[in-house]
């Protein structure tokens, strides 16, 4: 029987700071609850990231709810993606039941129902505030990663962003981006290959085509204006509490490649926009990806060593990330690694494979004298995990089995009425909502393009008139031609000719038979 007194002992010298910090639960020892020993979290560290795992119905998505409230509660924004549509209810005020009652009478405190200030947003036609960004925000780089576009093919990107701020078209969205691609393969690629050299149309009609699969997952809504400014996200109500954006992308799962670009456009965005932070009190803002393996499974390698290199760094600028995933494995072992807190529900061992996932799961954590790992990842109960943490000095706390903190908000959806209540209150709806769609790329080469056809046909239409004049006057010339070495014209014209030169010839006396007898008579 492991020593209770040492246990309780190094948890609280390991779990109690002096900075703000807040609880997620109490921590259990052979099956039973330590109440001296409270687990709890720094909030400085929150900027570290995270991993809430753990098998379908074990507590991961209550685990978020209680810590984005505690965030909330300490001023920090929160941004929640919503896959599975149960989150919403963390607006509306929780009710105390018989389950909440037990456990509390266990880990102790008091159940203090309260609901929190959340803004809805959405990637598609849900209710809530449309996000969008523009084509020009992603960038070439960025957005051949996204394509999955090999170096010959991300270098034309590069090319059309180059041309495309030559000639001030701006490239909003998809639609503005595929003219482009269309004329610089057919009516302007002699202009391209003047100024910027020669491309192969082969290139261009697979960046065409890849273009074409991203518009199949619906990146035509997310691409476009007016685009998401990033402080809007970290926003603080009127009370004092950072405001919890719950991204609504329920549809989603069957759009993995939009999802994973929305992803890592926003991460992009922040890495850009936010200075340097350094070691802060507390996070300027905390994300939490449901179902995150939706981000990883359609990454390819360049686009998963991207999301790998923004996390890394931005952390600096004072911002968390949390995974929340079914098993650890979904999540890249060079992203794992980057992970500060882990909590780490029950894990389901059905066949050889889980209970070899089991094994390296439990690997992934500290070890630890006073729990058999491997064993205790199937045995937890629901609402319970293996916690481990980073202190203040971000030194890794031991593992410690936990009985969690129930979320004080709604466990469940608010109802259509107050999903309807919810959106109209809200002042970021309203500037969303209407799609800016200015002058750009594609009107700008659709005009060029009219133009272009126009001068043709003018062009052409003067040659024909010119054509038309030519073959009239040529048509006159023939009909005199014609007319005048024909047969009736020719023999007209001797008997004229012979007319005139018997008239002159008869004037001067020299005329013919009858001139002659004319002076023969003359000497009579």
């Amino acid at each position: 029987m492991p020593n209770k007194d040492a246990f309780v002992q190094l948890i609280n010298d390991n779990y109690t700071f002096k900075g703000e910090s807040f609880r997620i639960g109490t921590a259990v020892l052979a099956r039973e609850v330590a109440t001296e020993a409270v687990i709890s979290i720094p909030l400085r560290t929150m900027n570290r990231h995270g991993l809430i795992a753990g098998a379908t119905g074990t507590g991961k998505t209550k685990t978020l709810q209680l810590i984005s409230e505690a965030l909330s509660d300490a001023s920090v924004p929160v941004l929640l993606m919503d896959i599975k549509g149960d989150l919403s209810g963390i607006a509306a005020a929780g009710t105390e039941n018989s389950n909440i009652k037990e456990r509390l009478s266990k880990i102790g405190g008091d159940y203090k129902p309260a609901g929190f200030p959340v803004e809805l947003m959405t990637l598609s036609n849900e209710k809530g505030v449309r996000l969008r960004a523009t084509v020009s925000e992603f960038g070439p780089i960025l957005l051949s990663k996204i394509l999955d576009l090999n170096n010959t093919q991300e270098g034309i990107v590069s090319l059309i962003f180059k041309y495309c701020d030559d000639h001030k078209m701006p490239l909003l969205d998809l639609k503005d981006f595929t003219k482009v691609i269309q004329y610089i393969s057919n009516e302007g690629k002699k202009e391209i290959e003047q100024t910027y050299g020669k491309i192969a149309t082969t290139s261009t009609g697979t960046i065409l085509r890849k273009v074409i699969e991203l518009q199949q997952q619906g990146a035509d809504q997310f691409f476009g204006e007016p685009s998401f400014e990033i402080d809007d996200l970290m926003r603080i109500a009127d009370d004092g509490r950072g405001i919890i954006n719950v991204l609504r992308v329920t549809d989603m799962q069957n759009r993995p490649k939009l999802f994973s670009t929305f992803m890592l456009q926003m991460l992009a965005e922040l890495y850009a926009t936010l200075p340097e932070a350094g070691d802060i009190d507390k996070p300027k803002l905390v994300l939490f990806i449901d179902e995150a393996h939706l981000v990883f499974q359609e990454a390819t390698d360049a686009l998963l060593q991207q999301i790998e290199t923004v996390i890394k760094l931005i952390r600096s600028k004072g911002v968390g990330i949390f995974f929340c995933t079914q098993n650890p494995q979904d999540v890249p072992a060079a992203i794992l690694s980057q992970l500060g807190l882990k909590v780490q529900h029950a894990l389901r061992a059905f066949t050889a494979a889980d209970r070899k996932t089991i094994k390296q799961a439990a690997e992934n954590y500290p070890e630890t004298e006073y729990y058999k790992t491997d064993e205790l990842l199937t045995q937890l109960g629901i609402g319970e995990a293996l916690v481990t943490a980073l202190n203040e000095k971000g030194i890794p706390t031991p593992l410690v089995h936990t009985m969690l903190v129930p979320p004080r908000s709604r466990m469940d959806v608010l109802s259509e009425t107050e999903i309807d209540n919810l959106v109209n209150q809200s002042k970021l709806v309203k500037k969303y909502a209407e799609t800016d769609d200015r002058e750009s790329a594609c009107e700008i080469l659709t005009a060029k393009l009219e133009e272009a056809a126009q001068r043709s046909a003018q062009q052409e239409e003067e040659k024909k008139t010119s054509k038309a004049s030519r073959t009239s006057q040529k048509e006159e010339k023939s009909t005199l031609e014609k007319v005048l070495e024909s047969p009736v014209t020719k023999q007209i014209g001797r008997t004229a000719a012979n007319v005139i030169t018997r008239s002159l010839l008869g004037a001067l006396g020299l005329g013919g038979k009858s001139s002659s007898r004319r002076k023969s008579n003359s000497w009579f």
